[in-house]
Order: C-alpha cells, then sequence, then structure tokens
C-alpha cells in the first residue's frame, strides 16, 4: 500500500520505518527542509535502538523516502498518518494546532487525487483528546470535495523498545466508521499481527471501535501505567519506613494474576514525552466534562514528590539544615544517567535535570554521564555541569554516586574501580541496581528505594 506519514518525529519515523519494513511503500513528510536532507541521507535525529539502520535499508530498497512536499505522492496514496506533537498548554490541554494545521494541509493536498479516487484514509496517530477525529474531520469537510476519512489509530510505543513494539503489539486499536476503513488499517497492520500472534497467541490482538473511544483507550492505558508506577514508589517509602523490602512485597503482589509484575518497579518517578502531558490532558477533558478524576490528580501529585526522592536522602545524609543556603558548597557529586529511561535520548520531563537543579541549587558541584543523552543536556542547561566521557571519569574525587537511569552499562560498571575514584563510597540507587547486602559487603554505603540502608561492616 502507498502510506504517508506527516511529521518526522518519534511516532512518525518509527511508523515510516516499520511500515517499509512490512512491505509498503512510504512517503515521509516533514516542514523542515534540513530534517528531510538528514533523513535522506540515513540518519535518524533521535536515538532509537535499530531505527537508523532501519531507515537506511529502506531508503535503500526505495520504499522509504522523504519530501517537505505533502502533495508529491498523494495522488496514489491509501492512507496518510498524522504524526504531529501535541504539545501541553498552559492549561493543561494538548495542543491540537499543529495537528489541524496537517488537516489543512491535507485538504489543500487532497486536490491532486484524481476525480472518483477511492476514499482516502487519514489516521490521526499523535496523542488526541478525545473529539478530535471529529475536529479534523471538520477541517478536512471545509476545504475538500474529495472523499476520506478520518481514523484514530493511538500509538502504544516505549521508548528504547519502539520497533519491537511495533513490530509485535499488544494489540491495535483502531476507531473508524466504515468497512472500509477498517480494510485498508487491517491491511495495513497484517503484517505486525501476524509475527504477534506467531510469538504469543494471545498477542496481535485487534480492536475496532469508534473514534471517540479510541482516543480515549490512548489516555486511560498511560493513565493506568503511570498509577501503578505512583503506586509503587508510595509503597517502597512505606516500606522503607517500616522496614519492609519492597522487593519482596512487590513479587509477591505481582504473582497475583489479577495484578501482574508489570510496571511494579519502583524509581524516582515517571517522566518522558507521553506520561506527563498526556496525565494532564486527560485531567484537564475531566474537568472540562465535569468529572474530575480524582485517582489521577493524585497520581501526578505523587509523581512530582517522588521526583525529590534522591534529594532528600542526599539532604538527610549529608545534613543539609534549613540555616545553610548552600549546604552542599565544597561537595562533588557523580550522577549516572540523565535520559528518562535506559535506551533513549530523550529528556522531557527526566527526574536527573530536576537532581541537578536541585543539588546545584544546594551548591552541590555535578559531574554527569549518559551513554546517549549527554548532548541533548548540554543543548538544554550548557556547561551548569560537568560532563564525563565514562561513568569512571564521572566518580573522580566525588562524595557520592547518584544512579538516576537503569542503564544495563551501570548495573554492569566496575564498581570496585569506581569506588577507588572516590572520596566516599557512598551510592543513592534511584533505580535498585544493586543489592543492599552486596555493596554493604564491599563497603559501601548503599541508598536504594524501600529497602534498609546498606552500611558497610
Amino acid at each position: 500500500m502507498r502510506v504517508i506519514v506527516v511529521g518526522s518525529g518519534y511516532v512518525g519515523l518509527v511508523a515510516a520505518a516499520c511500515f517499509a519494513e512490512a512491505g509498503h511503500r512510504v512517503t515521509g513528510v516533514d516542514i523542515e527542509a534540513a530534517k528531510v536532507e538528514r533523513l535522506s541521507a540515513g540518519r535518524s535525529p533521535i536515538f532509537e535502538p535499530g531505527l537508523e539502520d532501519l531507515l537506511r535499508k529502506h531508503l535503500a530498497t526505495g520504499s522509504l523516502s522523504f519530501t517537505t512536499d505533502l502533495g508529491r505522492d498523494m495522488a496514489e496514496a491509501d492512507a496518510a498518518f498524522i504524526c504531529v506533537g501535541t504539545p501541553q498548554s498552559e492549561d493543561g490541554s494538548a495542543d491540537l494546532s499543529f495537528v489541524l494545521q496537517v488537516a489543512r494541509d491535507l485538504a489543500g493536498a487532497m486536490a491532486r487525487r484524481p476525480e472518483g479516487a477511492k476514499p482516502l484514509i487519514i489516521v490521526d496517530k499523535s496523542t488526541v483528546p478525545v473529539g478530535t477525529a471529529a475536529r479534523v474531520h471538520a477541517t478536512l469537510q471545509a476545504r475538500t470535495d474529495r472523499p476520506f476519512e478520518v481514523v484514530s489509530n493511538p500509538e502504544f510505543l516505549r521508548e528504547g523498545r519502539a520497533l519491537d513494539d511495533f513490530f509485535f503489539p499488544d494489540r491495535v486499536v483502531v476507531g473508524c466508521h466504515s468497512a472500509f476503513a477498517e480494510e485498508v488499517m487491517k491491511a495495513l497492520y497484517q503484517p505486525f499481527l501476524d509475527r504477534a500472534q506467531a510469538k504469543d497467541p494471545a498477542s496481535g490482538r485487534w480492536f475496532r471501535m469508534d473514534p471517540p473511544s479510541a482516543e480515549l483507550t490512548k489516555y486511560a492505558a498511560n493513565a493506568m501505567l503511570a498509577l501503578r508506577i505512583s503506586f509503587i514508589n508510595e509503597v517502597a517509602g512505606l516500606a522503607e519506613s517500616v522496614g519492609a523490602d519492597i522487593d519482596q512485597v512487590r513479587t509477591a503482589i505481582g504473582a497475583d494474576h489479577r495484578i501482574g509484575p508489570a510496571f511494579l518497579n519502583p524509581g524516582p518517578g515517571f517522566g518522558g514525552s507521553c506520561f506527563p502531558k498526556d496525565l494532564q490532558a486527560l485531567l484537564k477533558v475531566g474537568r472540562e466534562h465535569g468529572h474530575p478524576l480524582l485517582t489521577l490528580a493524585a497520581t501526578v501529585e505523587a509523581n512530582r514528590l517522588q521526583k525529590m526522592v534522591l534529594v532528600r536522602k542526599v539532604r538527610s545524609y549529608f545534613g543539609c539544615g534549613p540555616e545553610d543556603p548552600a549546604p552542599l558548597r565544597g561537595r562533588r557529586l557523580a550522577l549516572w544517567g540523565l535520559a528518562f529511561k535506559a535506551h533513549t535520548d530523550d529528556i522531557r520531563e527526566a527526574m536527573a535535570l530536576a537532581l541537578i537543579e536541585s543539588l546545584a541549587a544546594l551548591g552541590a558541584e555535578l559531574v554527569v554521564h549518559d551513554f546517549e543523552a549527554m548532548p541533548n543536556v548540554r543543548a538544554k542547561i550548557g556547561d551548569a555541569v560537568r560532563y564525563a566521557p565514562d561513568p569512571l571519569a564521572a566518580c573522580e574525587g566525588a562524595d557520592a554516586l547518584l544512579i538516576a537511569t537503569e542503564w544495563p552499562g551501570y548495573r554492569d560498571a566496575d564498581l570496585q574501580a569506581a569506588g577507588d575514584r572516590m572520596k566516599a563510597r557512598v551510592i543513592f540507587d534511584g533505580r535498585n541496581l544493586f543489592r543492599p547486602e552486596t555493596l554493604e559487603k564491599a563497603g559501601w554505603t548503599y541508598h536504594s528505594l524501600g529497602r534498609r540502608t546498606g552500611r558497610p561492616s
């Protein structure tokens, strides 16, 4: 099939590359000429494992191309995906200006479709609030006489595992009104459904519904995952207070088939481009319709407090009192991890940024390392911190080591060598990468989440 993907950000680029891998002819469209030039040369503007290799593979085969001309392949297109950003407005709602502008541009480009052409399936894949498909439909209807149908097709991709999620989906959700639209969408996704079902018969499920239900499904899914994260983080804090071990607790409750083990790992709070923005948008929708989402509001507040969990532990350990405006002056802290999660360079709503801001305000000198995200942090905060070329270099002369991202390279790091470079063997582990008893035996003072503090014997 012939597919146009408008927007070459995270969602659009992954979708374009994966549809090309499935055998479809894909045209990626972006308004930024420099980005199109970079993509046409096989260079991805984002880090996602395997994505750049996939881009180069299908640029070479000719099944994938990039352009600034939205109408170039419009005459033969079966579907056009809207994959542009929906940033958070000041009131928490999703800003739909980019989505609606693409709808207007599509209406103009559809003039290139011949008379009597079959309906163009226009797919909302951007994360959008309920009612967006209707707004896109109205925008198009006012500007074109060519046949079309607007479909809602939310994405459920995890950064760092996006290709795997696209190739082996748990489910594909399609909100549409006609059998023709469903037929087109199924033809696009059938290779992925087949792959998923071959791997796990319970996966690769197809859900056709109306567009508002599909739009709400995306927000509700992210809200449920965020709620689980905040819940286990709060239980981890309680476990520390009562002397329990959160690892034993989460393993036992996750064994209940009604609960399951996923998203029950304590951490420094959720970040990234999806959860914080989507939760605020869903809260706004609830308020607008007279249905406040109280559990969701509590989730957001719990996450705000959780982002400061390592700061609170550092302040307590070093005896920072309110009377001293810079109680960490003269202290050097090493920070491993800047991305909001492993296997990405995304620093949006990353806990590490909140850590840096808070600890620098207390007077600390910070030396940071990340395997992919350091260029993005440097672009955002400049030389407010020192950037280390490797994890061990970050530890040189440090009074303590903080871990904010669960990169496997940190779990596998040589802690003996790291400790030899530090002034004191102290770790504040926001990802529970190590066992307290192991580090205690190695001479570390080890602070983690939901477990007792490991102090050297």
